[in-house]
């Protein structure tokens, strides 16, 4: 299946594992555009700790009343049932997410499309495919890649339509899901990657050999 064929949810989570998420965002990439957000403070489970609050910005008092993630169940059952999810090293979104809720729905592979999954992944990870399919890239990290191809005036702009006033900037969940949805749109527009399929994305987030083998042979999951 082409990239542009399925949504695929770009999802940003602010939190710790000690205090849970505190703040979630998901930026959904149809056609190459960004078709609809979504983003809400969450409660915490635990203490939200002074060195996270001084990086995201949010504390007890900003959360205070707020839903668990937990009541959204729905929602992002219903995000993966209809498309991958993706995250800029994914690794920590895909771990907060288990903490919550160990499994999705029975849901599409998206490597193989014969194949269904209770996973929360197979995930697409720009922190991982930007690097290996651009050269000469020394840091993944979110603002230096925004930076590198010149999206900060279409992110802010972006950000403007879709993020609450005093959560448009780097650490705030829909604006880091919005920063990765262009990346990746970025860079499947380049004439090389015009074939770009949802399973080639996924198997090249996938660092692990082992792990990419076993998705292409269909033995993963």
């Amino acid at each position: 299946m082409h990239w542009t064929e399925a949504p695929i949810h770009f999802l940003d989570f602010e939190g710790s594992h000690a205090a849970g998420v505190v703040e979630y965002g998901v930026a959904v990439l149809l056609g190459g555009q960004v078709t609809a957000t979504a983003t809400r403070l969450c409660r915490p489970r635990g203490p939200i700790r002074a060195s996270d609050t001084a990086v995201h910005g949010l504390d007890a008092a900003a959360t205070a009343g707020a839903a668990p993630l937990a009541d959204d169940w729905e929602l992002f059952a219903g995000w993966r049932q209809r498309g991958p999810l993706a995250a800029h090293f994914a690794g920590t979104e895909n771990g907060l997410l288990k903490s919550v809720w160990p499994y999705a729905r029975q849901s599409p592979d998206f490597v193989r499309s014969e194949r269904t999954t209770n996973d929360w992944g197979p995930w697409i990870d720009t922190g991982r495919l930007i690097p290996q399919l651009f050269q000469g890239i020394e840091s993944a990290k979110l603002e230096e890649l925004v930076t590198r191809f010149a999206l900060a005036e279409e992110l802010a702009a972006l950000a403007a339509l879709h993020c609450p006033p005093e959560r448009r900037r780097y650490h705030a969940a829909l604006f880091d899901a919005l920063a990765s949805a262009l990346l990746l749109r970025t860079a499947l527009r380049r004439p090389e990657f015009a074939g770009a399929t949802l399973s080639w994305l996924i198997q090249l987030s996938a660092l692990d050999p082992v792990r990419r083998e076993a998705m292409q042979q269909g033995e993963l999951f």
